[in-house]
């Protein structure tokens, strides 16, 4: 099935950050306060949030474009130049009044010590502006990720997955928060266990998950429910069962956007014509050798061709 994933046109709307990493060693403690003084020696800039999504969908192979909002500032150029260099279709739109959504984590002896967020939210011009475009392009593509970061940037969520349906498009959701009647009528949603627990409160056996599961499913109209269980797998709850997949990872190093992988990866196969038991499996595989890098990192389609 990778063979057909270069044919795949895919869509990824949502919340983008530009994911900063300032590495350093660590040798003393601050006299001023008791905390370590890292010594700067290197700094990267990663595509993060809605743009790791559309970076990993990318690395697999997929032509893949991507709709978000940035502000006028050097961060939202620094996403543009990282997005062209990764040859993905960037739609940006540029709103003045907010500043580029940015994480900076502070690194010392491959540890995160500290990681510092700005962000602001969009205005609802400029989101206007970003569903009118959202319109023309969901008739381009085959399949659409909408990434949820709760930064304000997918406000026309529900609108967004009624024009993608209502064009035949399949639309896969990466939930955030304990509002999930705007995801209705999306085709599969992505929780992860802590995210599933908000929204249906906690369980004590897989009977109890399944039901709770199956119950959110058939009130929000899905076709599949995601969950992904760290060091237990993950779990998809369809209308004909379930399908699960036990963890993969030989070594776990950083999860940080392992569930933009997962969804990257999921939609990417979904549209290249998977079944729910095959994709998941890829899905999978990719999430396992992504959480042994450091990072918000992708996995290549050489990568999963060689894991598989």
């Amino acid at each position: 099935m990778l063979d057909k994933v270069a044919q795949v046109r895919l869509l990824v709307v949502g919340d983008v950050m530009l994911d900063r990493y300032w590495f350093g060693e660590v040798s003393r403690i601050s006299p001023e306060a008791p905390v370590p003084v890292v010594k700067v020696e290197r700094i990267e800039e990663r595509l993060g949030g809605a743009a790791n999504v559309a970076r990993n969908a990318a690395a697999v192979g997929a032509k893949t474009a991507l709709l978000s909002v940035v502000g006028d500032d050097e961060a939202g150029r620094t996403l543009l130049r990282l997005l062209s260099d990764g040859e993905i279709n960037a739609g940006l739109h540029v709103d003045r009044n907010i500043d580029t959504t940015v994480k900076l984590r502070v690194i010392g002896r491959q540890q995160q010590l500290l990681r510092i967020d700005f962000e602001t939210i969009p205005s609802h011009e400029i989101l206007d502006a970003k569903l009118a475009e959202f319109e023309l392009r969901v008739a381009e593509c085959d399949v659409v990720i909408l990434s949820d970061y709760g930064k304000g940037g997918l406000t026309h969520i529900a609108e967004m997955i009624r024009l993608a349906r209502a064009a035949g498009k399949p639309v896969l959701v990466d939930p955030k928060g304990d509002d999930y009647a705007k995801y209705a009528g999306a085709t599969v949603i992505t929780p992860n266990r802590s995210e599933l627990r908000e929204v249906v409160g906690r369980w004590s056996s897989e009977d109890e998950l399944f039901a709770k599961s199956q119950k959110l499913r058939t009130e929000l109209g899905l076709e599949a429910l995601l969950v992904t269980r760290s060091e237990e797998g993950m779990t998809l709850f369809a209308a004909d069962g379930t399908h699960h997949q036990a963890a993969h990872a030989l070594e776990v190093f950083d999860v940080s956007g392992a569930g933009d992988t997962v969804i990257a990866t999921l939609a990417v196969m979904l549209a290249a014509g998977a079944d729910w038991a095959e994709a998941i499996r890829t899905a999978n595989v990719a999430a396992g050798i992504v959480v042994g890098k450091l990072g918000t990192a992708v996995v290549t389609r050489d990568e999963l061709a060689a894991a598989l």
